[in-house]
């Protein structure tokens, strides 16, 4: 998709505060600091419209992004951060399962892991909780240029056994720096929210 508009148009926290447009939803997931900013931002073409922090734990609402008027990026707030206290990560936990288990736009789920080491325990339960709602999940692999490209099938296979994946669930490797893996994403995406190929 040639991306022209984005407008971030909601900082939700219950349902009642979600759109009402009935744009198709595509989450982004992930634990804090993998990169989830960085990839909206790629994907969108912008430099730093969503924002990144150094800070981990700071995306504590569901951020709704408006792309060309025809579909919702949302940003999940980041998991496995432990410095946030036990009462705040269980209210996210329930802002976001809410979310994910009753959001009849959501179309498909962006779960982001750190290519840089094998997922943790918090990337597997997430997992293996949107596999087990049946969530249409594609993983992506971030940071990817910083591993030696004759390693990428290594990461991916590593990925997927610590994952428990079955083949038919996407693996891209990611990188914001240098946009590889960009067209596979949107492609993916788009299939998502629009049932296209192209």
């Amino acid at each position: 998709m040639e991306v022209n508009h984005v407008e971030l148009v909601m900082s939700a926290v219950d349902p009642a505060q979600y759109p009402t447009t009935g744009y198709p939803e595509i989450a982004f997931v992930g634990r804090s600091n993998v990169g989830k900013s960085s990839l909206t931002n790629v994907l969108i073409n912008r430099r730093s419209y969503a924002r990144t922090s150094s800070q981990p734990g700071k995306t504590q609402t569901l951020n709704f992004y408006n792309v060309e008027d025809q579909l919702y990026f949302v940003d999940v707030p980041g998991y496995g951060y432990a410095k946030v206290s036990k009462a705040a990560r269980e209210k996210w936990g329930h802002m976001i399962e809410t979310y994910l288990t009753q959001r009849d736009q959501l179309r498909g789920v962006v779960s982001l892991v750190d290519a840089r080491h094998e997922p943790t325990e918090a990337d597997v339960q997430m997992y293996q909780w949107l596999a087990y709602y049946g969530l249409p999940t594609l993983i992506v692999a971030t940071k990817s240029d910083k591993i030696v490209r004759g390693k990428w099938n290594q990461t991916v296979s590593q990925i997927k056994k610590s994952l428990n994946l079955p083949n038919t669930d996407n693996i891209v490797m990611f990188s914001a720096p240098k946009k590889i893996g960009q067209d596979t994403i949107w492609q993916w995406i788009e299939e998502q929210a629009f049932g296209e190929d192209d």
